[in-house]
């Protein structure tokens, strides 16, 4: 495991942190039951399949 030989200060740890960041999830219409939703693309089968 790396180890770090310095230690790093509070405002190099939180410029560092910052740039992580959520995505929006990329949303598809999808037809069910007559009735259109805005879902995740990645959960578009599982909503044909009734899944959810």
């Amino acid at each position: 495991m790396a180890v770090p030989k310095r230690k790093m200060s509070r405002s190099n740890t939180r410029h560092r942190r910052a740039q992580w960041k959520a995505t929006v999830p990329q949303l598809v219409p999808v037809t069910v039951d007559g009735e259109t939703r805005l879902v995740p693309q990645n959960l578009v089968k599982a909503y044909q399949r009734g899944l959810l």
